[in-house]
């Protein structure tokens, strides 16, 4: 006599399946947020870059209100405006004996037949009124239209 399968020896294949659905679920979690990691990563980036960037600039082009630059990290860029040859450089060794740096020395698109001048960017003025002290320079406002710095906080416009 026949006599039909057990009902529980059909079992096993239903238990094989929920764990096989339970990796494959697993499985797929992981790639979705792998997924959202390795493609969100340009949108993070624009979002970066499109938010504006004003304190970020006013923090490395100004120190902190209070503080005060020290001498050696105040680039300072020498400008001949008076036609001296060697001008320029005599006026960077005077202004290097104070403990300043000098970012470079060069000459001015045009003559200065005023007087020495000390110009600085925007929020440096503490650094350039200390700068005008120690060299008995007038220190006038801030640079405007000057482009080439080379990393400079103030700029010496020598005159005549």
């Amino acid at each position: 006599m026949e006599h039909a399968a057990p009902f529980e020896a059909v079992r096993p294949w239903r238990t094989a399946a929920l764990v096989a659905s339970g990796i494959a679920t697993l499985e797929l979690a992981v790639l979705v947020i792998g997924g959202v990691v390795i493609l969100g990563r340009p949108f993070v980036s624009r979002a970066k870059a499109s938010t504006p960037p004003a304190k970020a600039t006013r923090a490395k082009s100004a120190p902190a209100r209070g503080a005060l630059l020290p001498r050696a990290r105040t680039g300072v860029l020498v400008l001949n405006g008076n036609g001296r040859s060697g001008a320029a450089h005599a006026e960077a060794e005077r202004v290097m004996a104070r403990g300043y740096r000098i970012s470079a020395v060069g000459n001015a698109d045009s003559a200065n037949s005023g007087p020495t001048l000390v110009m600085y960017r925007p929020g440096f003025d503490r650094e350039a009124k200390r700068l005008g002290r120690d060299l008995g320079i007038r220190v006038v406002a801030p640079l405007d239209g000057l482009r080439s710095l080379h990393g400079a906080k103030l700029v010496i416009v020598l005159g005549s």
